[in-house]
């Protein structure tokens, strides 16, 4: 009733406050991107316009694609400050081209290429040059082998260290076993002569097995009957 009575009266209620927040619906979302870009870029060339004002705008969507506005004399200072920079980088392009080319010919000339071109002071220096590069080369070279040898001097008495406890643990084991041996032929003194087994504990025992005398039939039967005649 309150609204139909202000409509027929003529009294608007207003428009209610939009909340800001992401539109969830894609299709609205572009329609209200569009329309609000569109105004944007319009009010900011008004703006431009009705206060001589260098204006500019830049505004990507969601998938990436650019629009921008930039008042005349914007674009043009942004035009002149893309020149300067552009050569810049050309002058410094420039620089770096013949630094390399400058690399390229000492590197033949190093090779003992296009030494026509040299004077006699400029292969003078070139030669001295080399020496010096053969210099530090040759003290490199020698401190890496002092490094070399210096380890594997390390490792030679590493080694000649682990030799001597070796050394020492296989004579303790040596002492244990003569001590051994020594207790255990105290022990049987005896026995051990009545082996033969010497003192020496590496000397071999050596057993001979008898073979016994079988004697035949014959002779035990004539010792039996020798028997019986001196019984009667």
């Amino acid at each position: 009733m309150i609204n139909h009575w202000f409509s027929t009266f003529g009294f608007g209620m207003g428009r209610g406050k939009i909340v800001i927040r992401r539109i969830d619906n894609s299709t609205s979302r572009q329609v209200t991107f569009s329309k609000r870009r569109n105004g944007l870029l319009k009010k900011a060339k008004e703006l431009a316009i009705l206060c001589d004002a260098e204006v500019g705008c830049v505004i990507f969507s969601s998938t990436g694609k650019l629009h921008e506005y930039s008042s005349t004399r914007l674009r043009r200072n942004q035009q002149h400050e893309v020149t300067e920079e552009s050569k810049f980088w050309q002058r410094e392009a420039a620089v770096l081209k013949q630094q390399l080319q400058n690399l390229q010919q000492s590197h033949r000339h190093m090779m003992g290429e296009e030494l026509s071109v040299l004077s006699v002071s400029e292969l003078q220096g070139l030669e001295n040059q080399l020496d010096s590069s053969l210099q530090c080369i040759r003290r490199k070279k020698d401190q890496l082998l002092f490094n070399e040898i210096d380890e594997l001097n390390q490792k030679g008495k590493f080694i000649h260290q682990q030799n001597i406890e070796l050394s020492k643990e296989i004579n303790q084991i040596r002492e244990q076993n003569m001590a051994l041996y020594k207790q255990v032929v105290g022990t049987n003194k005896n026995a051990m002569h009545a082996l033969s087994i010497t003192e020496d504990p590496h000397a071999s025992i050596d057993l001979q097995l008898s073979i016994p005398v079988q004697h035949n039939d014959t002779e035990s039967r004539v010792q039996s009957t020798n028997l019986d005649l001196q019984l009667h």
